[in-house]
């Protein structure tokens, strides 16, 4: 899938970039992804709601692809900071896994994500390149780190799994729940704060009993 705009000639390669416009073209374009979907969000368009030029947009993008992968990855970094993967030496392991689960979810309920899930269901059976951005970008940046996290937690003889991936999977969606289903389909509004919380409690006692170790 390639932007129909041709791509002009890239700024120089040893030209600093400016933080501030990556940052308004970043928002920019996820105000325009999510308001018009992927393939009626032109770079132009783009580079016009962020006020820079097309030249600027290149110079930080090599194409539209690039900047939708870049616009999720900004997503769920915002929402969810590495720092989160890598709890302070000494913490409880459930104590690590309720911080990441609440941000998780929150994550997974703000207007961008649910917003970003309900253009993949509506594109993804046309656009399959265009979903395989979004999972890598997205959800398989966050199962990888989840099993990171796992993983350090049983060389610290915290938990004890096997399957490390599998349980990063089983993590990940026991904190989405039905209430991510029913936001995406607009039956209901995301849980309120203690609800969020109460959930997410349940679900960190399930998994830690699940995978104690001994």
């Amino acid at each position: 899938m390639t932007d129909r705009d041709s791509s002009p000639t890239a700024a120089s390669p040893g030209r600093p970039k400016d933080p501030a416009k990556r940052e308004a073209i970043l928002n920019a374009a996820k105000t325009l992804f999510l308001g018009n979907g992927y393939e009626a969000s032109s770079m132009e368009a783009i580079a016009a709601e962020a006020g820079v030029s097309k030249l600027t947009l290149y110079s930080h993008f090599k194409d539209k692809e690039a900047l939708f992968c870049a616009a999720v990855q900004a997503t769920c970094e915002n929402r969810l900071p590495r720092e989160l993967f890598s709890p302070a030496p000494g913490m409880p392991i459930d104590q690590a896994l309720r911080e990441l689960g609440e941000a998780f979810w929150r994550l997974l309920s703000s207007p961008e994500s649910v917003g970003l899930h309900r253009i993949m269901v509506a594109t993804g059976a046309t656009t399959p390149q265009l979903s395989r951005l979004f999972y890598e970008a997205g959800p398989q940046q966050v199962l990888d780190e989840t099993r990171a996290l796992l993983d350090r937690a049983c060389a610290a003889g915290q938990l004890a799994i096997d399957d490390r991936t599998r349980a990063a999977e089983h993590f990940c969606s026991l904190i989405k729940g039905i209430n991510h289903f029913h936001q995406l389909i607009g039956y209901a509004p995301p849980l309120d704060d203690a609800a969020m919380q109460a959930h997410v409690a349940d679900v960190v006692a399930l998994f830690v009993r699940a995978y104690a170790p001994g």
